[in-house]
């Protein structure tokens, strides 16, 4: 009864992050990893998934109600990425991912250094690209995270939401807004995926799915209410401790 009870917590805090900037595996993964230690890591990750897209459903909804979603961009990403990464599962069943996660903790140094550096970066919803130029970026961004999503996964929230703000001149808000549409195409193709396989716990999921709606409405109302500042200030804690958790991956994966 306690480990369910520490389930629903860690889903409750995963949904609040992720609905704000991306991120919740961060809390939720490796919870479940220590919680239920006698399942497969494939039925956990399908576990993650399925309770995730609620959470993130939840979250792209109440966005659409209260923020103006750049269609335009979110619909042709989250398209491509939900084709590209069924591409991504598949090659990480016969490409190891050693190398991407030894990238991965440079890539999001990168990413930290040049959003606090850049003081007003996603301060203002100033988009930058429109008909089939904003189709074709969207396209290619969302193909890009989708693969990366489907191969190996951790900070895909919030690459999306540096990506938006980065190329499109969205400011956090509508980029966390967009993000979550996109998202929600990632969790969708990998959950098919996952669900025909057999490797989701589904009493298990249902409980973290509603502490992952109950987390994302609290992130949601706490990020329209703050603004995109808020939003900001969310994205470096997150992007500086998933910095932490992949480079300690990465290097223990090396025995380093």
């Amino acid at each position: 009864m306690i480990d369910f009870v520490w389930l629903g917590g860690a889903a409750f805090a995963a949904g609040l992050v992720d609905a704000v900037v991306g991120g919740g595996g961060l809390i939720q993964i490796p919870a479940m990893f220590s919680l239920l230690p006698r399942e497969a890591p494939a039925t956990l990750l399908g576990t993650n998934k399925f309770a995730a897209i609620f959470g993130t459903g939840s979250a792209a909804l109440n966005y659409a109600r209260r923020v103006r979603v750049a269609w335009s961009t979110a619909a042709p990403a989250a398209i491509a990425a939900f084709a590209l990464s069924f591409a991504g599962a598949w090659t990480v069943t016969r490409v190891p991912a050693d190398f991407v996660r030894t990238l991965l903790p440079f890539i999001l140094v990168a990413v930290a250094v040049y959003t606090f550096r850049k003081k007003d970066l996603g301060a203002v919803h100033a988009p930058v690209h429109s008909g089939l130029a904003e189709r074709y970026w969207a396209i290619g961004i969302g193909a890009a995270i989708g693969f990366y999503d489907g191969f190996f996964g951790p900070g895909t929230g919030s690459f999306l939401i540096f990506l938006f703000v980065r190329f499109f001149g969205f400011d956090f808000l509508s980029a966390s807004a967009a993000a979550k549409i996109v998202n929600v195409a990632c969790n969708l193709s990998a959950l098919m995926w996952f669900g025909y396989s057999g490797h989701i716990l589904w009493q298990i999921g249902l409980l973290m799915a509603g502490c992952q709606i109950a987390g994302s409405l609290v992130g949601t109302k706490l990020a329209l209410k703050h603004g995109s500042g808020f939003v900001r200030k969310l994205f470096l804690f997150v992007v500086s401790a998933l910095i932490l958790k992949t480079a300690y991956d990465a290097f223990t994966k090396l025995g380093w």
